[in-house]
């Protein structure tokens, strides 16, 4: 008789969003979590571990947390969510930190194609799509089952400043965000609502402009303010398509998938919509797009294809 198994979350980085997201799964109660860092760094993941555990005994929550700095402890994880890499630093592109993580990606998905081949893999190092190519091609693994967090965290933000903007509650609103992670990623309002109404019937054209822009900047701007990347809101964004994995729940969410000829592009990881189940990115939607809308994502794709063809060459 099989016997009913918890699930395993793989965390690889134990920085600030690896103990967020440790934080998150463990109240969430998605399963036993490893938290796992370089050797220098194995103090910091198992500290944040004992914390986080001890912290369970007073919110009731009920998981296994622990660090480590070896590799074998994550064998057979149902979902690994990779941070591992150097964050921004004011005045860094994304695309800056393109040989330095590049590296470390490559080395990871080297210990992860032979531990955990039927996981769930969510790539949230930077620069996002490159990145996640990256660990598809390293660990050769299927690609519905790689993918990048990018869209859900990039419409958030776009979905609180929406919100702020119409004087609405933010969960009233929906927004949506394709392209590549960066600067030339694609908010898309002909597809944002609140409650269902266009918010171009809500707010004035030069505003949803000026929102747009500041979107775009949205990561660099926190990186400003306190010097280090954002953390809160990218490991939710990474919890909820942990959770769509883990459950099942079929949720519509964009992400980087990859393409195979959808919206015209090949052999490319991109921020598209994609519904995430158990088999991981079940389907990629291809939505109406506006001409203008269309230019800016081809516009997009553009520079997420220079930045793979130049990690090629690394």
């Amino acid at each position: 008789m099989n016997m009913a198994q918890r699930k395993k979350i793989a965390l690889v980085g134990a920085g600030n969003i690896g103990g967020e997201l440790a934080a998150l799964a463990a109240r969430q109660e998605l399963g036993d979590i490893w938290l796992f860092d370089i050797p220098d760094k194995v103090g910091v993941a198992q500290g944040k571990a004992l914390d986080l555990e001890q912290n369970g005994a007073v919110l009731g929550y009920d998981a296994k947390i622990r660090g480590t700095s070896n590799w074998d402890d994550l064998a057979g994880a149902d979902v690994v969510i990779v941070t591992a890499g150097v964050p921004r630093k004011p005045g860094m592109s994304r695309d800056d930190l393109l040989s330095v993580n590049l590296k470390i990606i490559r080395s990871v998905a080297e210990s992860l194609r032979t531990r955990c081949p039927d996981a769930f893999v969510i790539v949230v190092s930077n620069p996002l799509d490159a990145m996640v190519y990256a660990m598809k091609e390293g660990t050769g693994f299927p690609a519905e089952r790689v993918v990048g967090m990018a869209g859900i965290l990039d419409a958030a933000r776009l979905q609180m400043f929406l919100a702020e903007a119409a004087g609405v509650a933010v969960k009233d609103v929906r927004a949506m965000v394709l392209g590549g992670h960066g600067d030339t990623m694609v908010p898309v309002p002909s597809y944002c609502t609140i409650n269902g109404i266009p918010v171009r019937q809500l707010i004035a054209a030069d505003k949803i402009a000026a929102i747009i822009e500041r979107t775009r900047n949205g990561g660099a701007e926190v990186v400003k303010l306190m010097g280090t990347s954002a953390y809160y809101a990218p490991a939710s964004s990474a919890i909820q398509m942990a959770r769509a994995f883990l459950h099942d729940e079929k949720r519509l969410v964009p992400c980087a998938a990859f393409l195979r000829g959808e919206y015209g592009y090949k052999d490319l990881y991109i921020g598209v919509p994609a519904i995430l189940g158990g088999a991981g990115v079940e389907k990629v939607v291809e939505i109406a797009l506006e001409d203008e809308e269309k230019r800016m994502l081809d516009n997009s794709a553009k520079a997420v294809r220079e930045l793979i063809e130049a990690s090629k060459r690394l």
